[in-house]
């Protein structure tokens, strides 16, 4: 709210300026008028006037050029006459009409508070109320409903008009629908908002999954030795099981944050669906009906499709837990064509929109406001990260999500991504290598010292020599003194002058076709080194025996592949010799 000085103090009225031959005067307003309400002059202002004073009262001579600017502009103004009983309207202009929708005939000779309604700032309304007590200028943004019973954000200002004795004669107002811009700004704000608790996570994840690869490491380690002590083994399991869930829990959150990494692939929304719907059939039970709406020839996206599975089964899940008498849940995809709307962050295009639409109890616009913030939740057990995920997802993948919900009439949660480009991401093919044997060394390099412990005898039960290093300067070190190891597999983030990233550069610089392993529990560390690592096989914390096992092999995959592509290479590029007939 803003508010202007009281036009009866007599130090302001010593300041007026005056118009039309003395007939009008006005107190300026000088830089006073701030505050959060929206000022179209994009500045507090110095010469427009905060209240006004006459010396021909009356409303009835329209006759002039002044009116008739009045009825040709397109803000909208209402005067109202104090003197009334109830303070009623006693002039709009055209535009008002415009503005509300409403007829002259349903406005004149009615108090303004006709324009709020249900969710209108009762605080709002008593600034208002508090300035016209006081017969000063005030300048609110406050929601106000139309005719037809939409609402709408209005930038109004309203001041008072006095007689050249000072007595009150009349309020004057204008309005401004500001829709638009409230809604770019509670964009902004939400997605201000979304990106701070983003980083926090982000930043949190990454030592909490050191942590669990800590714990879930040396539980594994306990477990091969536990031998027949069924408590010992029961007691290891059920920690494991929580480890796991506490890393199920790290990776939603770096997912809600975006900084999880991404395998794109040119993807057919239809196709996915279809594949998928055994599954999500499975987890929806008997009690509700999935039917399929998919558009025939539906372009491809570029997404990845393990993550965009567990969305969809999110949102799935949601729905089916909406219905808890069952009912039906219609999965559909269509294609849009998006041009840009005001507040929104999706570019102009086409986009493939996947929608999920339930006959649930819906939501309320409290709760769809906040349905894809962390930890929200309207059920009673649940970690409310579900749609979190899912809005983190859909915008890492350059889409949007936007969910359309009443209480009572169900709910739709539409998903669009952008159909993809020529040169989308292909999925790697790589053959996996021929079993090996002999003796084969890795170079691990992790700072962590329990860490190192656990990969360490993970790798020996695997079969491999194991040379080890706290930091990538102490790796360079063995590099350029030891024989060259089979696979180099190191941490991302390490502190000291070196990460993991660039250790793997400058190993390839020394041994070209020497295998590289990464492993992270931060995965925003590899966004922003984007083509360099994207050919490198990443194992994110924590990881099982197995998981490591099986990242080794699409490691030394794709090192068998680029070799042959490079034998194959120089071959395939050698000039063709011309061939010139005798004769």
């Amino acid at each position: 709210m803003t508010v202007g000085r009281d036009p009866t103090d007599p130090r302001q009225q010593q300041q007026l300026d005056t118009e039309g031959g003395g007939q009008s005067g006005g107190v300026p307003a000088a830089g006073e008028l701030e505050g959060s309400s929206y000022n179209p002059l994009g500045n507090p202002g110095l010469r427009h006037w905060q209240a006004s004073y006459i010396t021909r009262p009356g409303i009835e001579d329209r006759d002039n050029v002044f009116f008739a600017a009045v009825e040709m502009t397109r803000m909208p103004m209402v005067v109202t006459d104090p003197n009334q009983p109830d303070n009623p309207v006693v002039f709009i202009n055209r535009a008002f009409l415009d503005l509300t929708g409403y007829s002259r005939e349903q406005v004149l000779g009615r108090n303004c508070r006709f324009l709020q309604g249900e969710l209108t700032d009762p605080a709002t309304v008593a600034e208002v109320r508090e300035a016209v007590r006081e017969r000063r200028a005030v300048a609110v943004d406050i929601l106000n409903y139309k005719a037809d019973g939409s609402h709408f954000w209005n930038a109004l200002f309203a001041g008072p008009i006095f007689d050249a004795e000072g007595r009150l004669l009349y309020w004057f107002s204008s309005q401004l629908d500001i829709t638009h811009r409230r809604a770019a700004e509670q964009t902004f704000r939400q997605a201000q908002k979304m990106e701070a608790i983003g980083q926090l996570t982000a930043g949190l994840a990454h030592d909490f999954n050191n942590l669990l690869q800590v714990i879930s490491g040396n539980l594994e380690l306990a477990l091969m030795h536990a031998g027949d002590n069924a408590t010992l083994r029961t007691a290891i399991e059920r920690a494991t099981q929580a480890a796991a869930k506490g890393g199920r829990l790290t990776q939603q959150l770096l997912t809600f944050a975006r900084k999880q990494r991404l395998e794109p692939r040119r993807v057919n929304l239809n196709t996915l669906v279809v594949e998928f719907s055994d599954m999500l059939m499975r987890t929806l039970g008997e009690q509700v009906d999935l039917r399929l709406d998919l558009r025939p020839a539906l372009p491809v996206c570029t997404l990845d499709p393990v993550h965009m599975e567990m969305a969809l089964l999110n949102v799935l899940i949601n729905a089916r837990d909406a219905m808890p008498g069952g009912g039906r849940v219609t999965v559909g995809t269509s294609l849009v064509q998006e041009s840009g709307r005001a507040g929104e962050q999706a570019a102009p295009g086409q986009y493939v929109a996947l929608c999920v639409t339930d006959e649930g109890e819906g939501m309320t616009p409290d709760v769809r406001r906040r349905a894809t913030e962390p930890f929200f939740t309207t059920k009673g057990p649940g970690t409310g990260l579900g749609l979190a995920m899912v809005h983190g997802f859909v915008q890492q993948s350059h889409g949007r999500l936007e969910i359309e919900s009443e209480p009572g009439r169900g709910t739709t949660v539409r998903m669009l991504f952008p159909v993809a480009s020529e040169r989308a991401v292909q999925g790697d093919a790589a053959p996996a290598p021929a079993e090996q044997t002999g003796t084969r060394t890795v170079l691990l390099v992790e700072d962590s010292d329990d860490i190192r412990e656990v990969a360490e005898i993970y790798l020996q039960s695997l079969g491999w020599r194991v040379l080890a290093a706290a930091s990538g300067e102490q790796a360079l070190q063995i590099l350029q003194e030891q024989p060259v190891p089979d696979l180099l597999f190191t941490d991302v983030l390490m502190p000291g002058g070196m990460n993991g990233v660039q250790l793997a550069e400058r190993a390839r610089r020394l041994h070209p076709e020497l295998p590289v392993l990464l492993t992270t529990g931060y995965m925003d560390e590899l966004l922003t080194y984007g083509q360099r690592t994207a050919q490198m096989v990443t194992l994110g914390k924590p990881y099982r025996r197995t998981d490591l096992a099986e990242s080794i092999r699409q490691t030394l995959a794709k090192a068998q592949a680029q070799a042959q592509e490079r034998v194959r290479a120089p071959a395939s590029a050698m000039p063709q010799r011309r061939q010139t007939s005798a004769g």
